[in-house]
């Protein structure tokens, strides 16, 4: 486990693909668990280690993996991400295809398929639908990829791989969203590259980057993250 930050209230560590953040029905050990157990054996804590999920990345995604470490913290952490203008995300994403802008704002509404665990997006509002809205700037292309940086203005179910598959530009290893072929870690090309957010409970601006992941395909796009 890569720990980025820590200080007495919070943690942000680097999440591998195929990890979950907080358990689920699949009964894999999720990444809270193993945090706590670093805290544990860290500050050598006798019985039951608080921790709080602030947020969830999905299981293929990397990147940045915010926890609170104390229940003064969690409240406080909860209600800046639930305005979205207070805490910025933004993520990076390997795709198939260049979009036809290499820039710009993407506005679609959102349902979700729970039975499915999929979202689709749509151009206008149908019943039951949110909406969603991203920004992305085109950073580099490869022969065959290209590297957007993405930028999340609401927080919805899988929202920047369905927006972007909309806009015919599914991410790599994506299966479920459009993609020819799967990543053979499992994996999709989608990193949760930095977080910018005001500390809960010092108010000091915090900047948390995660590494690109190690792999060929992301390391060729180094240069053109600094």
């Amino acid at each position: 486990m890569e720990v980025l930050y820590e200080d007495n209230h919070l943690i942000v560590v680097n999440k591998w693909p195929g990890e979950i953040v907080q358990g689920d029905k699949t009964g894999d050990e999720p990444l809270s668990e193993t945090v706590k157990r670093y805290l544990k054996d860290k500050y050598a804590k006798p019985g039951n280690v608080y921790l709080g999920v602030v947020h969830r990345l999905d299981r293929p995604v990397s990147g940045c993996a915010l926890f609170a470490k104390t229940s003064k913290a969690l409240p406080r952490l909860n209600k800046l991400f639930s305005t979205h203008e207070l805490v910025q995300k933004t993520y990076l994403a390997i795709v198939c295809a260049r979009p036809h802008q290499d820039s710009g704002t993407l506005t679609h509404w959102i349902t979700r398929n729970e039975k499915a665990n999929t979202s689709k997006a749509y151009p206008k509002e149908i019943p039951g639908s949110k909406k969603a809205i991203l920004t992305y700037k085109l950073l580099g292309a490869s022969e065959r990829y290209f590297l957007l940086e993405v930028h999340l203005h609401t927080g919805r179910h899988h929202q920047i791989r369905c927006q972007l598959a909309a806009i015919g530009c599914p991410i790599k290893g994506d299966l479920k969203y459009g993609a020819p072929r799967s990543n053979p870690d499992g994996s999709i090309c989608l990193h949760a590259y930095n977080l910018i957010l005001e500390h809960p409970v010092s108010h000091q601006k915090l900047s948390i980057t995660a590494p690109l992941p190690a792999d060929r395909l992301w390391q060729s796009f180094r240069s053109v993250t600094k």
